[in-house]
């Protein structure tokens, strides 16, 4: 099935890039992609996506080619419905938000609804594009804020939030029923946002405080104390990777260095995937001629967290 996503304009590529769990990519503007997806159901996973929707056509970033659309449709509502435009900052199109919207409620056979509506149909506006859909599930953020480290049993500070944690998992491209591995899973964040959509995760880390913490926040998940560049798992038994790599002078490490420990980590980390299978890494600066020791670097994203802190996600294959 043909969907429409209105994307979070948080970064310019790992919202688009997120949608590949759940299907393949078609085309993509500001804050707007159309993908294939033969189960719109798993869009629900993605954490970097507003609103999903049916695609139902698109047109030049027009007034006319808009209305010439909605004819050509010629659409009829069976429930009380809404008509919604959300134009991206980049957009074309000269018509303004409430006359485009007031077309969609004159153009589309029904009963309009503005407070208690059935159905929402719903144009994405992004540069010279206008993409036009019905509105199919709206992402739950709230759900993402009610897991908040600060309401887990164990909570450490610096830990990722639950959306980015979320976000990763998706990027390695992991499906429900198989299983995930975080070699340095730390207060088991990453592990939580695999669990939640019905994967195995498996974690270890190399500190016991950690390693109780994240039991404590995840007490049906196999987490174990463990040195990175030696795990204690079977070559190719997980199907994805997703892991924050340490940094800073306070981390226990058993390696001489934070490169000799980065190197062993990828290699064990190449070891225990299958093959054809992604891993999803984050640093904190550029590594990526280590990790080329061990994988091929399929895709990199930079994002700032703050002034003296930029995060490198790098989804290796």
């Amino acid at each position: 099935m043909k969907l429409l996503f209105e994307l979070s304009g948080e970064h310019p590529d790992l919202p688009a890039a997120e949608l590949e769990c759940v299907g393949a990519v078609l085309d993509r503007r500001t804050q707007a992609a159309v993908a294939e997806c033969p189960d719109p159901a798993a869009a629900s996973r993605l954490a970097l996506t507003h609103v999903v929707l049916e695609y139902l056509g698109e047109c030049e970033a027009d007034r006319d080619a808009f209305a010439r659309l909605l004819r050509d449709l010629s659409l009829t509502a069976a429930q009380p419905f809404a008509g919604r435009v959300k134009k991206m900052h980049d957009a074309e199109m000269e018509a303004s938000q409430l006359e485009l919207e007031r077309m969609i409620g004159g153009m589309i056979a029904g009963s309009v609804s503005l407070k208690n509506p059935k159905e929402e149909y719903r144009a994405l506006v992004a540069g010279d594009r206008c993409y036009f859909g019905r509105v199919l599930l709206t992402i739950d953020r709230g759900a993402f804020e009610y897991r908040n480290p600060m309401r887990r049993p164990f909570f450490h500070p610096g830990v990722m939030m639950p959306r980015m944690a979320r976000a990763l998992v998706n990027l390695s491209l992991v499906r429900p029923g198989e299983t995930l591995c975080d070699p340095f899973c730390g207060t088991g964040g990453i592990l939580l946002e695999a669990e939640t959509i019905g994967v195995a995760p498996i974690g270890s880390d190399f500190d016991p405080l950690m390693v109780e913490g994240c039991r404590q926040n995840l007490p049906h998940a196999a987490v174990m104390l463990s040195d990175a560049t030696a795990l204690p798992f079977a070559d190719d038994s997980v199907e994805a990777v997703v892991t924050d790599l340490p940094y800073g002078q306070s981390v226990r490490i058993r390696a001489e260095s934070m490169d000799r420990l980065y190197d062993g980590a990828f290699a064990e980390i190449r070891r225990i995937l299958r093959p054809g299978r992604r891993a999803v890494v984050v640093t904190h600066r550029d590594v990526t001629s280590i990790a080329a020791r061990s994988f091929t670097v399929l895709q990199v994203h930079c994002q700032r967290v703050h002034k003296s802190l930029t995060r490198r996600i790098m989804v290796l294959g």
